[in-house]
């Protein structure tokens, strides 16, 4: 029965892309005084709570489309939404025109 339980940490880490950009919406817990807003360049508003940021987080670029809600008159980011590499951003932007075609396709 020694074999069942939780497991170490040695067997859970994975060391793909994939894993690092999911690594970005889980909480940490931060001082008070410390604010996510500093190395966040917000590129645009794509609705009320939703935006579009470019941020260095763990020493990395990362693209981030998130929702954002309010709690107590501050705009903290929420779980949903996507942090993309720039080498998966890039590969989205080469690919902007199959998009529009296929948007075009289904309209």
């Amino acid at each position: 029965m020694s074999s069942r339980g939780k497991r170490k940490d040695d067997d859970v880490r994975a060391s793909d892309d994939e894993s690092e950009a999911h690594a970005s919406a889980k909480k940490i817990a931060k001082p008070a005084d410390s604010s996510d807003e500093s190395d966040d360049i917000v590129v645009c508003n794509i609705s009320k709570n939703r935006r579009v940021s470019v941020r260095n987080w763990n020493g990395k670029i990362w693209i981030d489309i998130r929702e954002f809600y309010v709690k107590d008159g501050k705009t903290l980011p929420g779980k949903k939404g996507i942090s993309l590499s720039v080498d998966q951003w890039n590969t989205l932007r080469n690919h902007a025109e199959d998009i529009e075609k296929a948007l075009s396709d289904l309209s």
